[in-house]
């Protein structure tokens, strides 16, 4: 018996069953919302009349990413397998993405990691559950704070003690019994009077009277704020006695606008010589980047929330290239956590493609680059857990004992570029 040759399918196998005779044998191309609706349709009415799988044609070079199948979570996950297996979408992926940027490029042995700090996170209790074990890890090698976050922390390391409460309390009650608040953060107002009495006191002795950078005035802060922790056996409890002990240089953007810096100042008015010298700052902060660039290693930032301490850590660029002179290509790593939109033109909202236009961030390392939109208070230790959880812990480069060499290589580097 003689065979007849069957009409060609669709290049999916699938049956074309009810389709018009005239169109049996062409092969439809692949599905788009621009493409010829009527064919498009009846092709998958076919496949569905025929009993023919549904089978995307994922040739797209966009259809390359893992597709969405998480498994129902039990209970029994531990945090870095819950990032990586159901933070598949949004803020949540954008938070999957910082977590891996970091461990998986930042935290590699020849990248310096500088970490900012805006908003009232040390109040909070994430200078003890987060940041010291990142200086302890040897995940941050430098940092720039708000002054309130270092104020706030020496609470913790003076063994005065912050609260829990409810931010609907009235204000005006709270004020009669004695008790500031910090949005759902309640502590006595002794522990203000009591913080500044401690800062006024050693604020006074002999190694505090003379000009200095912010690091080196929080370096000795962190020296005695340790020897308290010792003496009261609470363990670490301030970022600063930790970033004392592991050599982690911390500085302030704006030094006056503080707790501390208040009290500098006030005791300034008695004859006190202890200047914070922003000058110092501005150039020690540039030195540790160009010394990350020149050792052959990379350069990385850390910016939780925003503001100063973010435009400090990215300025360092502009400060080598364009102000000194100096060649070189902007940050290798951006990764920020925020809550600031871009539109406003504020800087805590700038994308690190913005900071590309200002030679802060290395243009060919733009994919390096990771922006969440997320409250700090919750990216931070999911941040860290997942970490320390992936990562072992690396060597302490201790940038504070390096300080004067690698201000030398910069004075040495910009006498070139004026020569030049």
């Amino acid at each position: 018996m003689k065979k007849t040759k069957r009409a060609a399918g669709p290049a999916d196998g699938s049956r074309v069953t009810g389709l018009k005779a005239s169109r049996v044998g062409r092969t439809v191309k692949r599905a788009t919302a621009g493409g010829p609706k009527a064919e498009q349709k009846e092709a998958a009415e076919a496949r569905e009349r025929g009993g023919q799988a549904h089978v995307a044609r994922e040739r797209s070079r966009f259809l390359r990413g893992a597709a969405i199948d998480p498994r129902p979570i039990n209970g029994s996950e531990k945090v870095a397998d819950l990032i990586e297996g159901t933070f598949l979408a949004y803020n949540a992926a954008r938070l999957r993405e910082a977590c891996q940027l970091f461990t998986g490029k930042m935290l590699e042995e020849d990248v310096t990691i500088g970490l900012t700090m805006t908003g009232a996170l040390t109040p909070a209790g994430l200078g003890m559950a987060a940041v010291i074990p990142l200086i302890e890890a040897g995940f941050v090698d430098w940092i720039i704070s708000t002054g309130a976050n270092l104020y706030h922390d020496t609470h913790f390391g003076l063994g005065l003690s912050m609260h829990r409460g409810n931010p609907q309390t009235s204000d005006v009650v709270l004020r009669e019994e004695g008790v500031v608040r910090i949005y759902d953060i309640f502590f006595d107002y002794d522990v203000l009077l009591s913080t500044d009495a401690f800062f006024r006191q050693i604020i006074q002795g002999r190694e505090f009277q003379r000009p200095m950078s912010s690091a080196e005035f929080h370096w000795l802060c962190g020296k005695y704020v340790r020897e308290r922790e010792r003496l009261l056996g609470s363990g670490r409890k301030s970022l600063l006695g930790a970033a004392y002990e592991c050599g982690v240089p911390v500085y302030t953007s704006s030094p006056g606008d503080s707790s501390i810096g208040m009290n500098v100042a006030a005791l300034a008015l008695d004859g006190n010589r202890c200047v914070i010298d922003p000058n110092a700052d501005v150039n020690e902060t540039a030195s540790i980047v160009l010394g990350a660039k020149r050792s052959g290693g990379k350069s990385a930032i850390v910016i939780l929330g925003g503001g100063s301490p973010k435009n400090f850590a990215l300025q360092t660029e502009p400060q080598i290239q364009e102000v000194l002179g100096i060649d070189e290509r902007g940050h290798d790593y951006f990764l920020q956590v925020t809550d600031a939109r871009p539109d406003t033109g504020g800087l805590s909202g700038a994308t690190p493609a913005e900071a590309v236009s200002w030679g802060k961030i290395d243009p060919d390392r733009l994919p390096d680059a990771v922006v969440c939109y997320l409250d700090g208070t919750v990216a931070l230790p999911l941040l860290t857990s997942y970490a320390l959880a992936r990562r072992k812990p690396r060597k302490l480069r201790r940038l504070y004992d390096r300080r004067s060499r690698l201000m030398s290589a910069l004075r040495r580097e910009y006498a070139r570029s004026r020569s030049s």
